[in-house]
């Protein structure tokens, strides 16, 4: 009787752990599109990271030019741009989701208070987010309620900071207490100390670029003790080291295009791998995922290779929550494409393709 009780027992753990392992293959992407040709808006597909297969794909919500999506820190709603100027005027918009059993129930919209929204940073607690509004050249700093609802912003205006240039803010993301805007027009970073729930305009830092080098999205590594900023314009990569005061020194810049191409290139998107051993970026024109692989000592950077990413125009792109693939959102070509990832090496390798219109943001649910 004994040997039959724990017999059964056996086969009761083993079954529960086999639904563990099978509920952690699977994870749900949201896509962001570009609505002026077929996408209805963001869409939702179950992701199985022991396959690489995209399934299950339906119009989560049907929003105009969600073309940056985040969800927040505890995966319970999404944050999406929408990429217009025509919202109150002159503006765009950003739109709060509610995440239900991996639908969007929409909560609020509001203005941007700035044309053409492309990113969204969210704080760690979830209590601000903040929208880059490229053709407006400001930042808009919400603070978010209980119930993920956006509320009246803080708007940052970057279109004073330089006579001789027109901003263009396309990405912000918190940091060790400071918010950190990348502004691709202005060739700077400018560094914003937080105070009572927003931020401190009156003490920004800035880091310059070279000119027309066009920061454009960035990650932090090691602990946010390095910083490694993808420029669009001039196809390179710069690493900076955080000093014990705060300060950001440059380390080096690398090209993120081979020697022999010819022709026009423009980066857009960056990451890190969840390890922080390997660095990746994307090149719109060569249309390659560049692979470096990051120093564990000194946090410097060296090329590995490049993935042809079997598409034109890839935006962003994506690791997935297991670390094992790598999807790329190919905006002209209408497809993304999914890279098994090598977690040793960091080197890719072509799984699969699925059509989609105007793909160009991969955010998972975790």
């Amino acid at each position: 009787m004994n040997k039959q009780i724990g017999s059964v027992l056996a086969f009761l753990i083993c079954l529960t752990s086999c639904d563990m392992r099978n509920t952690q293959e699977t994870f749900t992407l949201f896509v962001g599109t570009y609505t002026d040709g077929n996408s209805e808006g963001i869409y939702s597909y179950t992701f199985n990271a022991e396959s690489g297969q995209l399934t299950n794909k339906t119009v989560a919500a049907a929003t105009d030019n969600p073309s940056f999506l985040k969800i927040s820190p505890n995966n319970e709603y999404l944050y999406a741009v929408n990429e217009t100027n025509i919202f109150e005027g002159e503006n765009g918009s950003v739109t709060a989701f509610k995440i239900d059993d991996g639908q969007l129930k929409a909560l609020n919209t509001v203005s941007s208070f700035g044309a053409h929204p492309c990113h969204i940073g969210i704080s760690d607690d979830g209590a601000m987010v903040a929208v880059s509004n490229y053709t407006g050249g400001n930042l808009s700093v919400f603070k978010t309620d209980v119930n993920g609802n956006l509320k009246t912003p803080q708007v940052i205006d970057h279109t004073q900071l330089d006579s001789t240039k027109i901003s263009h803010v396309h990405s912000a993301l918190f940091s060790k207490g400071k918010l950190f805007v990348a502004d691709l027009g202005l060739d700077m970073l400018s560094i914003y100390p937080f105070l009572d729930r927003g931020v401190d305009a009156a003490e920004a830092e800035f880091l310059p670029f070279p000119e027309k080098a066009g920061p454009r999205h960035f990650v932090f590594g090691r602990e946010d003790s390095m910083l490694y900023v993808i420029n669009e314009l001039n196809s390179t990569i710069a690493v900076f080291k955080r000093t014990d005061e705060g300060a950001f020194n440059l380390l080096e810049t690398k090209s993120t295009l081979a020697d022999d191409f010819e022709g026009d290139s423009y980066c857009a998107d960056i990451r890190l791998s969840s390890d922080g051993k390997f660095l990746y970026g994307s090149n719109r024109g060569e249309n390659t995922i560049v692979i470096f692989a990051v120093d564990q000592t000194t946090g410097k950077i060296s090329l590995i290779g490049r993935e042809d990413v079997r598409g034109d125009w890839p935006r962003n792109f994506n690791i997935d929550p297991s670390g094992s693939f790598l999807l790329v959102a190919n905006q002209r070509s209408n497809n993304i494409t999914v890279y098994k990832r090598d977690k040793d090496n960091g080197t890719l390798t072509f799984a699969h393709e699925f059509e989609l219109p105007s793909p160009v943001c991969l955010e998972f649910l975790e």
